[in-house]
C-alpha cells in the first residue's frame, strides 16, 4: 500500500505541475489580449498611460482566467499523462498491477479540491478586482466624457412598500453612495401584495446612509395635493452602499459569498434575479467541472504510446474541450432566456463531461 501510495502521490503531483503550467501560459495569453483590447478601448478614448492600462488589465484578467480555468485542468492534465506516457511510466505502473483508476482518482479528487479553492477563495478576490475595474474604466470614461449624464437606477423594497429611484448621475465618496439629481416614485401594497403609487420625492441629491436616505433640497409631490418644499428628508432604505454598487455590477463581479443576499435583495425589489441565481449554480458546479476536465484528461491520454493514435486522441480530447467550453456558455444563453432550468444549464456541462470520461476511461482501461 505504500508503494501504491507513493505512486498516486507522484501522478498527483506531475497533475498540479501540468496545470500550472497551463495556467501560466494561458494567464500570459489573456494578459496580452486584455492590454491590448484595452489600449484601443481606453487608451485611444482617453488621456491614459500604458501604465493605467496595465494595471486595468491586472483587475480585468483575473475574471477572465477564471472562466478558462476548466481548460488548465483539460490541457494541464493531457500535458502531465501524457508526459507519463512517453517516458513509459505509465507501462511500469501497469505492470506493477496499478489499476488506471488507482492514480486517476485522487488527481479528479484534487482538481475537485482545487475547485472548491477557486469558488471560495479566488472567487471573491476575482469579483472584488472585477468591480474595481468597472468601477475605474467608469471613471476614467467619465472624464473623458466630461460632465454627460450618467442615468442610475435603483429599486428597493419589503413586504409593504416598493420604491423607485432614478438619478442622473452617481458617485461613491468615502463607502457613501451619493446620487444627483435623484426621483424617488414611492408605491405600497396593498391587501393583494399589488403596488399602488402613493408619492413621488425630488431631491438635488440623495446620500445612501446606514438603513436611510438623506435627501436634500427636496420636492414632495402626492397624487391630488401640491408640491412640498424641505431642506432635507430621510426615508428608510433596505439597500447599503456596497448593495446599491452590487445593484448595478454585472454577476461575475459580486463574491460566491455575496450571491445569496444579492439574489434576495433583489427579488425583493421586485427584480428578475436569474442572471444571479444562474451564477451561484455555475459556481457551485464548478469543483465537479474541474473534477470532470481532470477525468477527461486521463480519458484522452493513457492509450500506449507503442499503440498509435495518441495524437489523433489528444487532439480530439482538446476538440472536446472546446465544444464543452461552447456548451457550457450556450446553456447559460439558453437560461437567460428561460429556455432551460437554470438548475440543468449550470450542472449539465459538467455532468455531461464527467459521465464521457468515466465511459471512455471504461472502455480504455476495462475493454
Amino acid at each position: 500500500m505504500t508503494g501504491v501510495g507513493r505512486i498516486e502521490r507522484y501522478v498527483l503531483s506531475r497533475m498540479v505541475m501540468g496545470v500550472l503550467t497551463a495556467l501560466a501560459i494561458i494567464s500570459a495569453v489573456v494578459l496580452l489580449i486584455q492590454f491590448v483590447e484595452l489600449s484601443s478601448q481606453v487608451g485611444t478614448r482617453a488621456d491614459v498611460g500604458p501604465n493605467d492600462i496595465f494595471r486595468l488589465t491586472l483587475l480585468r484578467s483575473p475574471s477572465l482566467i477564471q472562466i478558462l480555468l476548466p481548460f488548465c485542468f483539460l490541457f494541464g492534465g493531457m500535458g502531465a499523462f501524457v508526459g507519463l506516457n512517453r517516458r513509459s511510466e505509465l507501462v511500469a505502473m501497469r505492470a506493477a498491477g496499478v489499476s488506471a483508476w488507482r492514480f486517476i482518482l485522487p488527481s479528479a479528487a484534487g482538481a475537485f479540491g482545487l475547485g472548491l479553492l477557486a469558488v471560495g477563495a479566488i472567487n471573491p478576490l476575482a469579483a472584488q478586482l472585477s468591480a474595481d475595474f468597472e468601477t475605474e474604466r467608469a471613471q476614467i470614461m467619465q472624464n473623458y466624457l466630461g460632465d454627460q449624464p450618467q442615468e442610475i437606477w435603483l429599486r428597493q423594497g419589503d413586504e409593504h412598500s416598493q420604491v423607485v429611484i432614478h438619478a442622473r448621475q452617481r458617485d461613491v465618496r468615502h463607502g457613501v453612495a451619493v446620487l444627483r439629481g435623484v426621483s424617488l416614485y414611492i408605491y405600497e401594497k396593498d391587501a393583494r401584495g399589488v403596488p399602488q403609487f402613493r408619492r413621488r420625492l425630488e431631491a438635488a441629491e440623495g446620500r445612501l446612509m446606514p438603513g436611510f436616505w438623506q435627501l436634500k433640497d427636496v420636492r414632495e409631490a402626492t397624487a391630488g395635493d401640491s408640491s412640498i418644499r424641505s431642506d432635507s428628508m430621510s426615508i428608510r432604505s433596505t439597500l447599503d452602499a456596497e448593495a446599491a454598487v452590487e445593484r448595478l455590477a454585472s454577476p461575475e463581479a459580486i463574491a460566491f459569498w455575496k450571491l445569496p443576499k444579492a439574489i434576495q435583495m433583489t427579488e425583493q425589489a421586485g427584480f428578475s434575479a436569474s442572471g444571479y441565481r444562474l451564477r451561484f449554480e455555475q459556481l457551485l458546479a464548478t469543483p465537479l467541472l474541474y473534477a470532470a476536465m481532470a477525468v477527461l484528461a486521463a480519458a484522452f491520454s493513457l492509450r500506449l504510446t507503442r499503440l498509435g493514435g495518441l495524437a489523433g486522441l489528444t487532439g480530439a480530447g482538446v476538440a472536446l474541450g472546446f465544444v464543452m467550453f461552447f456548451f457550457n456558455q450556450f446553456s447559460g444563453a439558453l437560461a437567460k432566456a428561460d429556455i432551460l432550468p437554470l438548475f440543468a444549464a449550470a450542472w449539465s456541462p459538467a455532468v455531461i463531461a464527467l459521465l464521457a470520461g468515466v465511459t471512455l476511461l471504461c472502455y480504455t482501461e476495462d475493454g
